[in-house]
């Protein structure tokens, strides 16, 4: 006889696997009506669930992207450790605000992440797009964020990507972030 915990996890993988097949269903007729990108397309919206169904999705699929996650987790060999990984970016104006600065949340909402998916944070890496022009002082002041960001998160960046982009190219600093 099932007990009542064994029934409930039944229909909790009926009802998962029922919207993994609708989910695989609408991939194959998903059409994307947008001919340009638009900001709406970066909010986590509707707008934004669209463009990776009707773009990123298809060209990349595989089964652990295909979860839609927003992190990968898997196992390297089997029987291995679990491990998780994802990527972040942050586009924020102003840089600095009340209560943080784009470097405080790269680094708590890449931990987020990871966390969410069941993870212990361990590793991140920063990449920066820089313009033209930013006051080094307001890079030092994102930089000594994000080193206490990770200090209180108890991770260590050990690896980065810079690039400058002209003036007026980018809105002040572009930070992505890996774990």
């Amino acid at each position: 006889m099932q007990t009542n915990r064994e029934i409930s996890d039944a229909k909790l993988g009926e009802a998962l696997d029922k919207i993994e097949r609708v989910r695989q269903h609408r991939r194959q007729k998903f059409y994307l009506r947008d001919t340009h990108i638009t900001l709406s397309h970066g909010s986590g919206g509707k707008a934004t669930h669209n463009l990776i169904e009707g773009v990123f999705a298809p060209a990349f699929s595989n089964p652990l992207l295909d979860r839609m996650d927003d992190s990968a987790v898997f196992n390297l060999a089997p029987g291995s450790t679990t491990m998780a990984f994802t990527t972040d970016s942050y586009v924020v104006s102003p840089l600095f605000f009340p209560g943080g600065d784009i470097g405080e949340l790269a680094v708590n909402g890449t931990v987020n992440d990871l966390a969410m998916a069941g993870a212990r944070p361990l590793y991140l890496s920063a990449g920066f797009i820089l313009e033209e022009g930013l006051p080094m002082a307001d890079l030092q002041r994102i930089v000594a964020s994000m080193a206490a960001a990770a200090a209180r998160a108890g991770v260590l960046i050990v690896t980065g990507d810079t690039k400058v982009v002209q003036r007026g190219k980018a809105d002040k600093v572009l930070s992505i972030r890996r774990a």
